[in-house]
């Protein structure tokens, strides 16, 4: 049947084409396609539409909440339930059941419906209490590389007095492991999200959810909390040659060299090698010392952004990062020069931190992810 067909018989169109404008690809002609021509309907429509209803159920969830803090407990109020596919199928059954009972007038059918009915109505109310009380907190990220996975750690606690059962959480295409939760226990979840660009990777939406029992009723809660973590720049991975280095007298050594010479103590800084410290005046005064050396050489590396042999910010960035990570693996002080920004030489995890971190960041307002 086609819309000149309907045209024909009088009856009103309009209706009918505001349909086909949806289901019919722009271009055709939409006086010979035929009503119900399943070649016609728009690839990915009904996913499209899915899509769509999904992202309205969360802003509306999200403007009924609010944001999370970052230690939460749930209440009966937030936690949503649904049947799920077997659940709809046992429902079904049940109510074939029940209509033959009444046709045959059998006491045991009736007995057996019955059971199930209310076997039904337990593992619904069993399902959301499962969830109900829980404490849910964010437990950290640590920083990673573009094109890596950022790990956001979420610890569940369970603060009742019965165990909690196949407890779970999910984000987007992320999902957790599968725990129990004891009495007075606490687990941290892992979410795996993830990162394809430097900068703020933020975890603004995330669920906990449950199946528990029998797999007929799906119960979860969704978790909106203000948390994120930092993404390095991609190490370049044919980078050209770092900097010559430089030498110096009379500063900080490295492990190997400059130890015939000691010059006295100081205090212990982040990054000085444990070799180095002074754990006999340790033990005797409790202070953390370090062993200081004087007269040899030291060598350091100044890794400037500005002569980067390259022209993109990015390109610049991952070579910077490439040549950071080469120089801790051998130990090598190295300061970092950006627009706005200087780290003098030094090398250990503290100061790789803050060099990758003011990579990550360059350029981007570091209140937003």
């Amino acid at each position: 049947m086609s819309v000149k067909e309907i045209e024909k018989s009088g009856v009103e169109p309009k209706f009918f084409r505001r349909i086909w404008r949806l289901l019919i690809p722009s271009g055709e002609n939409l006086g010979s396609t035929p009503l119900f021509d399943k070649t016609s309907v728009r690839p990915g429509f009904f996913p499209n539409v899915s899509a769509a209803t999904s992202r309205r159920v969360q802003r509306w969830a999200r403007k009924r909440q609010g944001i999370d803090a970052p230690v939460t407990r749930l209440q009966s109020r937030r936690v949503y339930i649904l049947p799920t596919g077997v659940g709809l199928v046992f429902a079904l059954m049940a109510f074939a059941m029940l209509l033959g009972s009444m046709n045959y007038n059998n006491n045991l059918s009736f007995l057996l419906t019955f059971v199930l009915i209310g076997l039904g109505f337990v593992s619904m109310h069993q399902c959301q209490r499962n969830l109900v009380g829980l404490e849910v907190s964010f437990a950290g990220t640590d920083p990673v590389f573009a094109g890596q996975a950022a790990l956001f750690r979420i610890a569940v606690t369970n603060h009742s007095k019965s165990a909690r059962h196949r407890i779970g959480l999910y984000a987007d295409k992320a999902h957790s492991d599968i725990h129990d939760l004891q009495p007075g226990e606490s687990r941290v979840f892992v979410l795996p999200v993830a990162t394809d660009r430097r900068g703020w990777i933020a975890l603004n939406r995330f669920g906990i959810r449950t199946l528990f029992p029998f797999e007929l009723f799906r119960s979860w809660a969704w978790m909106h909390m203000e948390i994120k973590g930092v993404v390095y720049p991609h190490p370049d991975e044919d980078p050209p040659p770092p900097p010559a280095t430089q030498s110096a007298l009379g500063h900080r050594q490295h492990d190997a060299r400059g130890e015939e010479d000691f010059a006295g103590l100081r205090r212990f800084q982040t990054g000085d090698s444990p070799r180095n410290v002074a754990w006999k005046a340790y033990a005797r005064s409790g202070q953390l010392l370090s062993k200081q050396f004087a007269g040899a050489d030291t060598s350091s590396q100044w890794l400037d952004f500005a002569e980067v042999e390259a022209d993109d910010v990015e390109e610049r960035l991952s070579i910077l990062t490439r040549w950071i990570v080469n120089a801790e693996r051998t130990r090598e002080d190295y300061g970092l020069r950006l627009p706005g920004h200087s780290f003098p030489p030094a090398h250990g995890d503290a100061h790789r931190r803050r060099c990758l971190e003011a990579l990550a960041l360059f350029g981007l307002d570091r209140d937003h992810g």
